[in-house]
């Protein structure tokens, strides 16, 4: 990607895209065009091609989406598939429709069936029935997947697709209604030792393993990715590593010097048992995590009191 190329990073304003943001500035590209959901409702196909046509975009981040933890994924189910679904078709078939050089379409490890063989290979997709709570998000992310590579099919777009693991950092959403487990987390042994509340209750028995990903890593993952792949399969991002939500919860517990106890809420779901990529694929084209799990929570815990002084 040249320096001066126009770059159009959508969901600029959530955690993944304003990470791209960071990025690109930081490497000194400078031409990015940037659209709130206010100023361009990506969910709407008439302002979609109005854009693109004004625009034209050299390059694409499609970072936008509807997201949210298993509560939220479980109670929009309809929004969590419609929103998605327009989105994700308008701004790709836009795209190819004013000829954008090269698309990087961002999934999300949920797209794998629930019971997949550990690590998860790019090829388990399609194998097995998916997690029933956030079913509705997942599939509209295949799709998204499947629009990709049928528009490179048909008329030889370069659009790829990567699916990233768990992420977390700057940017995340910390409303416990929302949220996904690490800034729920943060929040609650945050807030509980802001109060001295004498325990902390977590959701589910705390045996599910998960991989998190620090989004500053994934950012730089997505320009490498721009840069360097150009295959139709979709590529995961990673570490490679997991910890059980016990093992994260007594970290967490550990960086905010929190003493009280923890509570299991064993009447709440644990969702996927195990959710660990294989990221052998992109360690292969020479790109591997830089941010450590300890690190990373410091980190998004600096942001998140930050802006609660803020």
């Amino acid at each position: 990607m040249d320096k001066q190329a126009k770059i159009y990073v959508a969901g600029h304003l959530g955690m993944v895209g304003s990470a791209i943001v960071r990025r690109l500035q930081a490497e000194g590209y400078t031409n990015l065009v940037l659209r709130s959901s206010k100023e361009l409702d990506l969910r709407e196909q008439a302002a979609v091609r109005r854009f693109f046509e004004q625009e034209r975009p050299e390059y694409v981040f499609l970072a936008a989406a509807k997201v949210g933890g298993i509560l939220a994924n479980n109670t929009y189910r309809a929004e969590f598939i419609y929103d998605n679904l327009m989105i994700q078709s308008n701004v790709i078939h836009e795209a190819y429709r004013t000829g954008v050089q090269k698309l990087l379409f961002l999934g999300s490890s949920c797209i794998y069936p629930k019971f997949a063989p550990q690590p998860i290979k790019e090829e388990y997709l399609l194998t097995g029935a998916l997690e029933p709570t956030n079913e509705p998000y997942a599939v509209a992310k295949i799709a998204g997947i499947k629009l990709c590579q049928a528009y490179r099919d048909q008329y030889g777009c370069n659009f790829i697709a990567a699916m990233p693991t768990n992420l977390y950092g700057p940017g995340d959403n910390f409303d416990l209604q929302t949220s996904h487990v690490m800034p729920a987390l943060i929040r609650k042994f945050l807030e509980a030792k802001a109060k001295g509340s004498p325990s902390v209750s977590v959701w589910g028995t705390g045996s599910p393993r998960r991989e998190f990903l620090y989004v500053d890593d994934l950012a730089e993952a997505c320009l490498f990715l721009m840069r360097h792949y150009n295959e139709k399969e979709i590529i995961n991002i990673g570490t490679g590593e997991d910890v059980s939500i016990k093992e994260l919860a007594a970290m967490i517990k550990d960086l905010t010097s929190y003493e009280g106890l923890v509570e299991w809420d064993t009447s709440k779901p644990d969702g996927t048992p195990r959710k660990l990529l294989d990221v052998s694929r992109i360690h292969a084209l020479g790109w591997k995590h830089k941010t450590s799990l300890k690190d990373g929570i410091k980190k998004t815990m600096e942001y998140y009191l930050k802006e609660q002084v803020a």
